[in-house]
């Protein structure tokens, strides 16, 4: 009695094996499918014929407990797993996934973890670090990494027939062609003499982590063949990846199979259908599974499919003309021709049926591009990789959270792209405004579908906000992840909020999360985030976190309007920090290092602008404290210089002190009694990195001029660099203005001389204009 199974080994996303296997499928007619795949996802296969199912998808199957152990199984159209689901569900035929269970393989992942764990935390007496290369150090390593260390066994294969590498003989020899159940025949003697004569089957000592998970895989795929022999099936085809077949046929008795499964330890997991990308099934996304051209094997799949060779080149040199063209470069017919040839005859040369991507790739370059990499990067991009992005029916079991992401992404008119997409919302707008709610609320929970831009607009306005938008497939877990927190994105939103509230003792980092949800509209959540600042704020005396939580908070301030945020819920919150913040300040600066004192500085600035922002004249203003805290760290002798001349200059530019004032404090500062590395250190805070007061007071010029003027080689050689580098945070009109400014004759050192330079004429031509700017009359 001839044997029932029938083996078909394939590469996973190889669409000559899947060409292949529906031609030997139509020939064979089997009446079970047996696919290498997660079992637990059975129930799901119906699916696939859903109109609403788009490839590339991938089976997500997750931890009911731990939804952060997971796994991927992408597929894409034309992936030799999807064609088979495709198949046997039109025809009616029996399909099941034999792989080792995900909740097996997840479960030895943990207890693996947990033993690395306990050894790292109280190694046995007298164990020694593993060198190198040894056997600890091998098994423990990941499948790939272990494969990359030993090579590509196809390479062996491309050697002998002249190829650079495995990926480029298999794609010739396997996945440009069409042959049937005649090329799994050929695959099938292949991988198995490849793998006897690679020693693969002697590496597997079941005592190794990874290799017992492989051990295992295959046994369980033993186990399900015996299972569908003995129902009774007459054609049972067997589609797994083709290193498998070695050990699949193995003269292993269902005995010793059922020995190794026993007592392997599982996880209770849940799986489900998730849309994918073709660059998360490229290699380079980390993605075992992955491929490194899926754009062209789509091509591949898509074209040619009755057996010619030369319209694949053709098309595949059009869609690059036509890529090219779209960006406005030029690319003729006569170009076209010229590439196509080009590939025939390198194809030739080589002794290739056909030009593949490595030979069109050339011509593409040499005749299409002239060598120019950047169109050959995006051609790779668009083309080689592609940016699809896969759907899945509505009706696919998925968490509530998803369910209401999904009706407010529909509701909102914001279509999940693989593409990144650039959306200007005008915050004036209630669909606007609701859109960056949504966004601001998904970072939140981890989903950073969008990343707001801090250039252009987004920074300059209050009514506009820049998001760049590009949707990863990985995304689908997040959101089964964050579903933990809640069953909609505001609720998931503001538990997150509480949780990290709980976790974090840093005043900074409790301002910024409140700044967080105010953008984001939550309420509730500003209240506990409010409430848990406050509480931190009341028993710490550290100054640089006071300072640190102001301008966070101070942004509500400057978008509660446009937002329609009630600034109020936190104007109490910044009032009191404020205030605690002036006690200490006074205290900041003592004994600080230059570093510590540049952040200080920075620190100081920005808790400045915070200030400033808030609306003066309230019953209780506690700026009138910052402003005498200000004034007593200007006044505080054992506080850092640059922290004095920094507040020097802050109360002349609030107009708490004359330029009379500050001049004379600079004539202290800068005097010939004064160690010239603090009085550098005066000037670089006082000119807080502005030359505006420099340029137009024309009381500080002769000063700063007579103090450099007044120092010996000595100090003038100590205090240079320090100087220098205060004159370089100038823009180049500063400087060009100082330049001007000291080559002038006059009194002192270059005080302004206006009346040799005044021309009338010149002098009244803006008149009409600054009239009119100003509403007033002549």
């Amino acid at each position: 009695m001839s044997d029932p199974v029938h083996y078909f080994g394939v590469r996973h996303h190889g669409p000559g094996c899947a060409r292949s296997l529906l031609a030997a499928f139509e020939a064979l007619k089997p009446d079970c499918v047996l696919i290498e795949g997660p079992p637990e996802a059975d129930g799901l296969v119906a699916a696939v014929l859903d109109p609403a199912m788009t490839p590339p998808v991938a089976l997500l199957t997750h931890g009911v407990e731990e939804s952060g152990r997971a796994v991927y199984h992408p597929f894409a159209s034309f992936s030799p797993e999807w064609q088979a689901l495709r198949w046997a569900g039109l025809a009616g035929v029996p399909v099941r996934f034999i792989d080792l269970p995900v909740g097996v393989s997840l479960a030895l992942e943990k207890a693996r973890e947990e033993a690395a764990g306990q050894a790292a935390e109280s190694p046995p007496a007298g164990a020694e670090t593993s060198e190198p290369g040894s056997a600890e150090t091998s098994d423990a390593e990941p499948a790939d990494e272990r494969s990359t260390r030993r090579g590509d066994p196809l390479d062996w294969f491309a050697r002998a027939a002249g190829y650079a590498d495995g990926e480029a003989w298999w794609n010739h020899m396997v996945e440009e062609r069409g042959d049937g159940e005649d090329l799994f025949a050929a695959i099938s003697e292949a991988m198995t003499t490849l793998r006897a004569e690679s020693g693969e089957d002697e590496t597997l000592d079941p005592r190794t982590p990874h290799a017992h998970r492989e051990v295992l895989r295959e046994a369980h795929m033993r186990q399900c063949i015996r299972a569908a022999r003995k129902e009774g099936f007459e054609r049972i085809a067997v589609v797994c990846g083709a290193w498998h077949l070695g050990g699949l046929r193995a003269d292993v008795t269902a005995k010793a199979d059922q020995a190794l499964l026993k007592g392997v330890p599982k996880l209770k997991v849940t799986s489900t259908w998730v849309p994918w990308t073709y660059r998360h099934l490229a290699r380079e996304s980390g993605y075992g599974a992955g491929i490194h051209s899926p754009g062209w094997y789509e091509h591949l799949w898509l074209s040619g499919q009755d057996g010619e060779r030369r319209p694949r080149a053709i098309g595949w040199l059009a869609r690059v003309a036509r890529l090219m063209r779209e960006r406005d470069l030029d690319c003729s017919s006569a170009h076209l021709i010229e590439a196509a040839r080009l590939a025939d005859t390198l194809a030739a040369l080589r002794q290739r049926p056909a030009p593949g991507l490595d030979e069109l790739h050339e011509a593409t370059r040499t005749v299409m591009t002239l060598g120019d990499e950047a169109v050959l990067g995006f051609i790779r991009d668009e083309l080689v990789i592609g940016d699809r992005l896969g759907g899945v029916p509505a009706d696919v079991p998925t968490v509530p959270l998803q369910r209401n992401l999904e009706q407010l992404q529909k509701s909102l008119r914001m279509k999940p792209e693989a593409t990144q997409k650039t959306l200007d919302l005008d915050l004036r707008q209630p669909n606007d405004l609701a859109r960056s709610h949504l966004l601001h609320r998904l970072r939140l929970i981890d989903l950073p579908w969008g990343e707001i831009a801090r250039t252009g607009k987004s920074s300059r306005g209050t009514f506009h906000e820049i998001w760049t938008l590009q949707w990863q497939p990985e995304f689908a877990l997040r959101v089964i992840e964050a579903s933990r927190w809640g069953p909609s994105v505001a609720q998931a939103a503001t538990s997150a909020v509480a949780e990290r509230c709980g976790q974090s003792a840093n005043l900074a980092a409790l301002a910024e999360l409140v700044d967080r949800v105010l953008l984001a509209d939550l309420p509730e959540a500003v209240t506990i985030a409010s409430g848990a600042l406050q509480d931190h704020a009341a028993v710490t005396g550290d100054a640089d976190q006071l300072l640190g939580a102001l301008p966070p908070l101070a942004n509500v301030f400057r978008y509660g309007n446009v937002r329609q945020t009630d600034a109020a819920m936190v104007g109490h919150v910044f009032d009191g920090l404020v205030t605690r913040a002036a006690i200490s300040l006074p205290l900041v600066g003592d004994s600080l290092d230059e570093a510590a004192a540049e952040q200080v500085r920075d620190r100081l600035l920005g808790a400045q602008a915070a200030v400033r922002l808030r609306d003066p004249g309230r019953r209780s203003d506690p700026s009138t404290q910052w402003r005498a805290a200000i004034a007593q760290l200007a006044a505080r002798e054992g506080a850092h210089a640059l922290l004095r001349g920094l507040c020097t200059r802050l109360l002349l530019d609030d107009g708490l002190i004359t330029a009379d004032d500050a001049g004379t404090a600079m004539s202290l500062q800068l005097s010939r009694a004064a160690e010239p590395g603090k009085a550098a250190a005066w000037l670089d805070g006082f000119l807080n990195r502005n030359a505006v007061v420099l340029l137009h007071h024309d009381g500080v010029w002769p000063l700063v001029d007579a103090w450099l003027g007044g120092l010996d080689d000595e100090h003038f050689i100590r205090v240079l660099p320090l100087v220098r580098r205060t004159f370089a945070h100038f823009d180049a009109g500063e400087r060009r203005d100082l330049g001007q400014r000291a080559a002038r004759k006059g009194s002192g050192a270059g005080a302004v001389t206006a009346a040799a330079d005044w021309d009338d004429a010149h002098a009244v031509l803006p008149l009409p204009l600054l009239r009119l700017m100003l509403g007033v009359t002549a």
